[in-house]
């Protein structure tokens, strides 16, 4: 597997990644900084083929899948961008009602990675929708820096309300149980968080991936069950997590916190070496198996 041939680059480079990808430091000092390791004997071409994107390093399950049919949707969002748009993947294998599941992307927009993530879940027998944020500016481009660009200029209250817009649009899809769950990563688990937070009901089960909470002020609503999954290895997020659950203690939350060892920051995407298989295809599961539980 790819993390068994980049499992010497060091953690401060991962770490340089972390903070690169979430507004920490610019491209040109993240390059100087894995130019520093060059000097002790690494390659940056190594380097940046481990902690920059490979998409085609992620696909699990083909788009041409037969027990699958993905599409593109629009969806109204009067209180965020107007009109939003996500890849909805639908089970043709299962008869409905059927759960469905939100999908939230990192801070980049709808990456191959997500789309494979809402595929995965359909051949699980769900119904997946996952929104681009990215969609009011033409979509996400095809490419993670200028995704990335791009989503941090958007109004990030208008994104939130977009997000609950695409949750209420998948809740009334015609194969709908009534159910939603939603599964982020990073950004997408601040939404998850989110959404669990900004309105009681709004959904059924929650997992956020490596995501930071909602604004204090709203944790008061939370009433779904929330599974939290974080990595050993994430400093900057797990910093969040005491506080976080203090309050959901105190609302009498129904939640689980799992720590998985040794992991960075984006240990499931399979697209870069801070993909961890053992710990991915661990929480993947779990994941199934609480949405199974919470939603099905």
């Amino acid at each position: 597997m790819q993390q068994d041939k980049f499992n010497t680059i060091p953690q401060e480079a991962f770490d340089w990644y972390d903070s690169y990808a979430h507004g920490g430091m610019d491209r040109r000092t993240f390059i100087a900084k894995l130019g520093s390791l060059v000097a002790l004997g690494y390659s940056m071409s190594v380097l940046t083929s481990a902690l920059l994107p490979n998409y085609a390093l992620a696909e699990q399950v083909s788009f041409n899948d037969a027990d699958i049919k993905a599409t593109y949707e629009e969806f109204d969002s009067p209180l965020g961008h107007g009109k939003g748009r996500g890849y909805l993947v639908e089970p043709l294998n299962k008869q409905g009602p059927l759960p469905v599941v939100l999908v939230v992307h990192e801070n980049r927009g709808l990456n191959p990675y997500i789309e494979d993530v809402a595929r995965r879940l359909a051949k699980a027998g769900f119904i997946a929708f996952a929104p681009d944020a990215l969609y009011p500016l033409g979509g996400y481009p095809g490419n993670d820096d200028d995704g990335r660009k791009m989503q941090s200029g958007l109004d990030r209250s208008k994104i939130e309300q977009d997000f609950v817009a695409a949750t209420q649009f998948i809740k009334a899809h015609k194969q709908s149980n009534g159910k939603v769950g939603a599964v982020g990563f990073c950004f997408g688990g601040y939404i998850v968080n989110y959404l669990a937070a900004v309105k009681p009901d709004l959904i059924q089960a929650g997992v956020p991936f490596y995501g930071t909470p909602a604004a204090k002020e709203l944790r008061a609503n939370i009433k779904a069950p929330l599974l939290v999954q974080l990595a050993e290895l994430d400093q900057r997020v797990n910093d969040t997590w005491p506080e976080y659950e203090q309050d959901l203690i105190a609302i009498k939350a129904p939640y689980q916190m799992l720590m998985y060892p040794k992991a960075n920051h984006g240990f499931h995407n399979d697209s870069t070496a801070r993909f961890d298989e053992a710990n991915a295809d661990l929480a993947w599961q779990r994941t199934i198996t609480f949405f199974e539980k919470h939603i099905s």
